[in-house]
């Protein structure tokens, strides 16, 4: 039993001797110039595993740290700090501070050295208010329902004119199909199926002669500019032939 509390005893001498106190200070500059600008803050290593508070003189300390490597970094309300690694190997030596940028390996060969006891410089301020936006009329004209609500109007406008330069049977095609869809949902909702799929039928037929007029016309098209392009060598041709009848004539 005496033997297990020496050993407690040992280890816990030993620990104690291993151990650092790891110190450092704030330097003020124009962005953080005292601590009542910075207020409350605290300096911690591998996520608050040790920590330390920062007086008001700038100052912290950090105690008992075990060897390892370390990253420290700040918790600060209203500022950033930039992050540094921290290598303790042993208590009777100065820990070796380094650079650090968060994803990088902990001992990186490009990392740069830093002076110890750890100087610590606030780098920006944090913002966490975002100011009205005011009236901006062209990024109103910019929102896709605006537009689309332009676009609409626009069309409703030109509506009218469209409609007095369409020819009137084109115009007529669409009142006489909306009464015949009128008359199979009658038919249909009153229970007369047989009158119903009569017009359907008849809407079915329409249809095709309306594509089957719009081919005939592509066809007549097609056929119209082949004849165009066929008869363009036979009019060369007959050109060349009557320079060459010309020339014959004039060494005659």
């Amino acid at each position: 039993m005496n033997f297990v509390r020496f050993l407690g005893i040992l280890s816990i001498l030993t620990s104690t001797t291993l151990c650092l106190d790891l110190v450092g200070h704030v330097q003020w500059n124009d962005l953080c110039p005292d601590y009542e600008t910075l207020g409350p803050t605290k300096v911690i290593l591998d996520k608050a595993r040790y920590s330390g508070r920062i007086t008001r003189g700038g100052n912290f300390s950090i105690p008992d740290v075990n060897s390892g490597i370390y990253v420290l970094s700040v918790l600060s309300h209203d500022y950033v700090f930039d992050q540094v690694s921290v290598d303790v190997s042993d208590s009777s030596q100065p820990p070796d501070i380094k650079s650090y940028i968060v994803g990088t390996p902990l001992t990186s060969s490009a990392s740069v050295s830093l002076p110890y006891p750890v100087v610590l410089t606030p780098r920006h301020k944090n913002n966490y208010f975002k100011p009205r936006e005011s009236f901006n009329l062209l990024g109103m004209f910019q929102n896709p329902m605006i537009m689309i609500m332009m676009l609409t109007g626009l069309m409703m406008l030109g509506m009218p004119y469209i409609m007095k330069n369409m020819d009137p049977q084109t115009l007529e095609e669409p009142s006489g199909q909306q009464a015949q869809i009128a008359n199979v949902q009658n038919s249909l909702h009153n229970g007369d199926i047989k009158s119903g799929y009569v017009d359907v039928i008849l809407l079915n037929t329409h249809a095709e002669l309306r594509t089957s007029r719009l081919s005939a016309l592509l066809a007549a098209e097609e056929e119209s500019k082949a004849s165009a392009v066929g008869a363009r060598p036979l009019v060369n041709g007959s050109t060349m032939q009557q320079r060459k009848g010309g020339k014959g004539n004039r060494r005659r």
